[in-house]
């Protein structure tokens, strides 16, 4: 049940309010639509607000879903100047602007971020860019851990990860979105939780180009695990707690990330390992692979922090540099001979 008090402050009239009509923001409307809720989702296209209101479907991000008739779309920002409580489902990088242009006033707001990422240039994660635009840090929070949107809306069990530094707002969030098929975990780490989430998306670039190249299992396990051995020496470096990257935000997330179809990330990865470039390749995808720009900042602290991630470094390489992907790992796997733990 949700606390009275925190229901109370946070939902006027049992509505919901999310920013955001991608695929996972749509999902998860369709979690609170199953919790009893109303959901107003604002959508960027105009199209995809009629495809919710009118078909109940949200056919260019979420296909062959039919969707609650308690969830309504509006293109109209201004809707949601008022709301207290507010669900944010924009892709990281067009998370600052998309407030700043609209002259959007975040202070006072609860804030529950879906997105995963890293900002350019800044290097900042989500929860930082939300406290630049006025969100105090107790009134943050987010969700993270192994979810893909098509598996969430048709209702298959699936756990994730609640995490703020305010630990009653991560347990008002819990029992928010918690039912018999969608578990929700509280966690106090926001940093390794935010990390954990956005790095995988890297990773999984470069399971999509073994898959791609048409490597084995074997160089795939190889991958996985040296690849959450990088993510976690860079969010231990930046203040994480280790035990996290061994949860769902960390391992669950990367596990899934690296082997679903689903996963737009890998799919980028697989279509450069079958010999595509890159903008060739987001010119023709809908949706946005989060672990593209993710690849610049999470190479450029690494250098800022002095932090080994050798495979990060040759994602990067093979995604802005055109370094061919059998020399990337040819390269690894010639790298001097090293302790598994250091």
């Amino acid at each position: 049940m949700i606390d009275a008090h925190l229901a109370d402050k946070f939902i006027k009239n049992n509505t919901i309010s999310v920013i955001g009509a991608g695929g996972w923001g749509t999902s998860l409307s369709t979690v609170l639509a199953k919790n009893g809720f109303s959901v107003k989702i604002w959508a960027l296209e105009r199209e995809t607000s009629d495809d919710i209101n009118i078909n109940h479907r949200n056919s260019a991000f979420l296909p062959n879903i039919e969707l609650n008739e308690n969830i309504h779309a509006t293109n109209n920002l201004d809707e949601f100047r008022d709301e207290t409580f507010i669900i944010t489902g924009i892709p990281t990088q067009f998370i600052r602007s998309l407030f700043i242009n609209n002259n959007f006033n975040l202070k006072d707001k609860h804030i529950l971020n879906i997105a995963k990422g890293i900002e350019k240039n800044t290097l900042s994660r989500c929860s930082q860019i939300f406290i630049d635009l006025g969100v105090t840090a107790e009134n943050f929070a987010l969700i993270t851990g192994p979810s893909h949107a098509e598996e969430v809306a048709v209702g298959m069990p699936t756990t994730i990860v609640s995490a703020s530094e305010d630990y009653d707002y991560a347990l008002f969030v819990q029992n928010l979105l918690s039912n018999d098929f969608f578990r929700v975990y509280t966690n106090y780490d926001l940093i390794g939780c935010e990390l954990g989430g956005a790095l995988k998306n890297v990773i999984a670039i470069s399971a999509g180009i073994i898959e791609g190249l048409g490597l084995g299992d074997n160089t795939k396990a190889a991958l996985i695990t040296r690849g959450l051995t990088e993510i976690s020496r860079l969010s231990i470096a930046l203040g994480a707690n280790p035990y996290t990257m061994f949860g769902l935000a960390g391992l669950g997330d990367l596990f899934v990330t690296c082997n679903s179809k689903h996963s737009r990330n890998r799919y980028v990865g697989e279509m450069i390992g079958k010999g595509q470039k890159l903008s060739q390749i987001l010119q023709n995808m809908k949706m946005i692979a989060e672990g593209v720009e993710t690849t610049i900042s999470a190479n450029e602290l690494s250098k800022r922090h002095n932090v080994d991630m050798p495979i990060v470094n040759k994602v990067y390489q093979i995604l802005f540099e055109d370094l061919d992907p059998m020399s990337a790992i040819h390269q690894l796997m010639t790298r001097s001979s090293k302790h598994e733990w250091l």
